[in-house]
Parts: structure tokens; C-alpha cells; sequence
């Protein structure tokens, strides 16, 4: 490979902030926040909003997330 055409490849957490998940796993993201990981290393925290363990195509539950109230709006824009 060449030298200095690469991103920098190291251990990452990603947290899941729906269900409170967390895994450790190598990516090219960097984040200021940094976790102490089970192993008592600290690594970069990515916050993220859904993953495997909250996705209902992997949970099998269907989950509504409605942070601004676009559902009400639109039940009210439509009903009839």
C-alpha cells in the first residue's frame, strides 16, 4: 500500500443510544468521546441511532421513533 493515501484503521466502539448497545469493532470514524472498553482500554465512542439491536428487521418488533411529532402532523394533515 501506499504511504499516507490511507484513513487511519483502529478499534472503535459504537454505541446504540435506542437500546443501549454497545461493540467494539475497527472502523476509519473517530470521535472526541472515548469509553473505557471491558478489556480496561479506552477506545473512540460513535453514537449511533439504530443498529442490529434495535433494527426491527433483525429484533422482529416493529418500533415507531417519533422525535418531532411528524406522525401527528401527518395523522392530522390526512385523516379523515
Amino acid at each position: 500500500m501506499k504511504a499516507d493515501i490511507h484513513p487511519d484503521y483502529h478499534n472503535v466502539v459504537f454505541h446504540d443510544v435506542t437500546s443501549d448497545f454497545k461493540f467494539l469493532t475497527r472502523s476509519t470514524m473517530s470521535s472526541k468521546e472515548t469509553v473505557k472498553w471491558e478489556d480496561g482500554e479506552e477506545y473512540p465512542l460513535v453514537k449511533v441511532e439504530i443498529s442490529s439491536a434495535s433494527h426491527p428487521f433483525y429484533t422482529g418488533k416493529h418500533k415507531v421513533i417519533d422525535t418531532s411529532g411528524r406522525i401527528d402532523k401527518f395523522q392530522k394533515r390526512y385523516a379523515r
